[in-house]
């Protein structure tokens, strides 16, 4: 219940985005988003109708290739997002006609709805399912793929409305994407982190006492030197790294520090240990 009722709400948040932001002012979104906006343009047909048509057969191929689970998850967020665009476009209403102001909060918005729906096991663009099936039969990753159809379908906009609206769509396009990630991952993103010193027990102690994150060492081996080597592995956040650099350059300036983004912490003893 909790999952449907959050994709619900993410889809009705992507059709406020399209139908009061995006729509009335012309700017489009990439993947099916886009193409129903350019269709419905040309044709007169509500938009709505477009977009729960277009996305059909990637349900389809998503049902085969990808789950039960993630399909219906998926038809259910594009049913919503349907039938939302359309009472929105029977209202009328339109938050601005700035072109910047739409675009930008419009993309905000959308961007927050499509992140809530993919968070939690849905998907409201076909695309992305064609994407997922053509990145394990071709060397293109899964971005690459959809950044080449929403690259087709942007330029698409210079023909059908204006160049300018084609920048504007583009900008819209970058914000919605950033703000997936954000909705995706969170504002407080977390970071995994490997270090190798001579000195690993005053880098765990540092680490523990002055940031208040536990740390676990991993026994290792120098592929070079055949030399045994404790390494350090923590997780902290994206505003605790910067004190975490100086930490092990004060004690340790030859130390290997390796970082890389983690999606989802669960589990363990994540949570900050009191600092006094």
């Amino acid at each position: 219940m909790k999952r449907t009722l959050l994709i619900f709400t993410g889809a009705v948040l992507a059709a406020v985005g399209i139908e009061l932001f995006l729509v009335p002012n012309t700017i489009i979104d990439g993947g099916i988003v886009g193409i129903s906006i350019i269709l419905s343009h040309l044709t007169g047909i509500k938009l709505g109708l477009f977009l729960f048509l277009l996305n059909v057969p990637f349900f389809l191929f998503g049902y085969k290739q990808i789950g039960k689970t993630f399909a219906l998850s998926t038809l259910f967020g594009v049913a919503v997002m349907s039938a939302a665009t359309y009472f929105f476009g029977e209202l009328g209403h339109v938050v601005t006609r700035d072109l910047l102001l739409a675009a930008v909060f419009g993309g905000i918005v959308l961007g927050v709805g499509v992140g809530m729906v993919i968070r939690f096991g849905g998907s409201l663009d076909g695309t992305e399912v064609l994407a997922i099936y053509i990145s394990k039969r071709f060397p293109f990753s899964v971005g690459q793929v959809v950044m080449f159809f929403n690259l087709f379908i942007l330029g698409s906009a210079g023909f059908v409305f204006d160049w300018n609206r084609a920048m504007y769509s583009l900008i819209a396009y970058f914000v919605a994407f950033k703000m997936i990630d954000i909705t995706i991952e969170g504002f407080d993103e977390t970071r995994s982190v490997w270090i190798i010193s001579d000195k690993p027990s005053e880098i765990g102690q540092a680490l523990l006492y002055r940031l208040g994150r536990g740390v676990t060492y991993l026994n290792g081996e120098g592929g070079y030197t055949g030399d045994d080597k404790k390494v350090i592995f923590c997780v902290v956040t994206r505003l605790e790294e910067a004190k975490l650099r100086t930490i092990v350059e004060e004690i340790d300036p030859d130390a290997f520090l390796a970082i890389g983004h983690v999606h989802d912490v669960r589990g363990g003893r994540f949570k900050k240990k009191d600092i006094h």
